[in-house]
C-alpha cells in the first residue's frame, strides 16, 4: 500500500467493496465529532481532538473497524452484541453484509470522546 496522507487516499487505496462503506463511516464521524481533525496515525485515518485521537477506522481484506476507547466499546457492548457485530478491547468490526449502524456510530464517537474527557 503506498503512503497514506488523508482519509481520501485511505479510502480510494482501500479494498474496492468497503470503500462506500468506508465514505460513509467517515460521515457519520465527521457528524458525530465536528470539533475533531481528520488525521492519519499508524497508517490509519482518525478523528482528533487537540493531540488525542478520540476515534478511527480501517479496511482489511474481509472487513472494516472502527476503533475508540476501551469505555465506550463497555458502555455499548448489549448494542455491539444484539447487531451480531465482533468487539475487542477497542474496536468494533463490521461487513458489507453486516455494516455498523450510523447510530451506534455516533454513540461510540460520543462515548470515547467523553470518556477522553474532551
Amino acid at each position: 500500500m503506498p503512503t497514506i496522507n488523508d482519509h481520501d487516499a485511505y479510502i480510494e487505496a482501500a479494498p474496492a467493496q468497503f470503500r462506500t462503506l468506508l465514505g460513509e463511516l467517515r460521515d457519520q464521524l465527521s457528524h458525530a465529532l465536528p470539533d475533531a481533525e481528520e488525521v492519519i496515525k499508524y497508517d490509519m485515518p482518525g478523528f482528533q481532538i487537540e493531540s488525542t485521537i478520540v476515534a478511527g477506522y480501517a479496511a482489511f481484506s474481509k472487513q472494516c473497524g472502527l476503533y475508540v476507547d476501551p469505555d465506550a466499546i463497555a458502555a455499548h457492548a448489549e448494542e455491539i452484541a444484539s447487531l451480531n457485530l465482533k468487539s475487542t478491547k477497542t474496536g468494533v468490526t463490521f461487513s458489507v453484509r453486516n455494516p455498523i449502524t450510523n447510530k451506534l456510530v455516533a454513540k461510540l464517537a460520543i462515548s470515547s470522546r467523553d470518556a477522553k474527557g474532551l
